[in-house]
């Protein structure tokens, strides 16, 4: 029988393959497990902020897309608020497109990948077996709904909070008209507009209300107007409930990484900088031969993701509190500024 691997990974999206690719370059064996193959859409806002660009980068080089020079928050009533970067460009980039880059590069670091299942979990003193692969530990990063996540009873049922959020995206045939993701707020929900090519936006709904897409996009009639005669390209795509809770992030000797160690909302649009960060602190518990490290390290990883995204969720739960949101952000520009780049890191 051969050695067992050091790590092998369950799941090959974003959080899963830049957890693969930081153990390679730590020197781990490791392996992928994905019944997927080729590179997954999803729906998501697709905006990098500059530190998960820089991630990005590092682990797969460029990717094609459209720089994006900071986040504009606008309201039905005519105003804006804008946040620049202060640390460089993000990027919109189209999430295949994002996912085929970094597949590539699991593939030039000659990472085996396994097109099957994850069944079969088990774990013992000496390792982990699961899909038919024995490691001496593996990371889930199986998505925001994680059938590892539930196996392992992490689960945990979302309390108070409000009703579950959705996103729904789709992509339009039009020029950007702005370098800035723009966020629409509505009463009923918020859209996220990316530029994500030279003749391409993509455009994200998240709402707790379970209406076609065409529906939401109503509600925001500046956007509307924006989009007169654009055609769309792709067709629409849905996620959620957004919010998902873990007990813990690892049990024995699996660790969580990405949504699938619980997710709050997509309305600050962390999710590849936090994935990434978790995936890095993942590989660094392991290498230093500390995995019970790793849920502090996670929770230190995720903290300020956690913090100002689910007390921008609770604020904008309460109509007084969300109709001020705008207001309250062109108002204070110091303080809108801090917190988008804050979250840019």
């Amino acid at each position: 029988m051969s050695d067992p691997l050091d790590l092998v990974v369950v799941g090959a999206g974003p959080a899963g393959t830049a957890t693969a690719l930081f153990a390679a370059r730590a020197g781990l064996s490791v392996a992928l497990l994905e019944p997927r193959v080729g590179p997954v859409d999803k729906a998501c806002g697709e905006g990098l902020m500059p530190g998960a660009l820089a991630a990005v980068r590092e682990l797969a080089g460029e990717v094609a897309g459209v720089d994006i020079a900071g986040i504009a928050y606008l309201d039905g009533a005519g105003r804006v608020a804008r946040a620049p970067f202060r640390a460089g460009p993000g990027r919109g980039v189209r999430r295949t497109t994002l996912h085929a880059a970094l597949l590539q590069a699991v593939q030039a670091a000659g990472i085996q990948m396994h097109a099957h299942r994850a069944d079969g979990l088990t774990q013992d003193d000496e390792g982990v077996r699961v899909g038919g692969l024995r490691a001496r530990y593996a990371v889930a990063a199986d998505g925001l709904h994680s059938p590892v996540r539930e196996e392992l009873g992490l689960n945990r049922p979302v309390r108070g909070g409000g009703p579950a959020r959705f996103g729904l995206r789709q992509h339009f045939q039009v020029a950007p008209w702005t370098d800035l993701v723009e966020v629409h707020w509505s009463s009923r929900a918020e859209a996220y507009v990316t530029p994500v090519g030279p003749a391409e936006v993509g455009i994200a709904v998240l709402t707790s209300h379970r209406l076609p897409y065409a529906e939401q996009l109503a509600w925001f009639p500046a956007l509307r107007e924006r989009l007169d005669g654009a055609e769309p390209i792709t067709t629409v795509r849905g996620a959620g409930p957004l919010r998902q809770v873990a007990s813990s992030p690892m049990a024995g000797r699996v660790l969580l990484v990405g949504d699938a160690a619980g997710y709050v909302d997509a309305l600050t649009g962390e999710g590849i900088a936090v994935s990434f960060a978790a995936a890095r602190a993942a590989v660094s518990c392991l290498v230093a031969g500390r995995p019970d490290d790793y849920a502090r390290a996670w929770r230190a990883a995720s903290r300020r993701y956690r913090w100002i995204t689910g007390t921008l969720l609770a604020a904008s739960r309460r109509p007084v509190l969300r109709s001020a949101i705008v207001p309250a952000a062109r108002a204070l520009p110091p303080v809108f500024r801090s917190a988008v780049n804050q979250l840019a890191r």
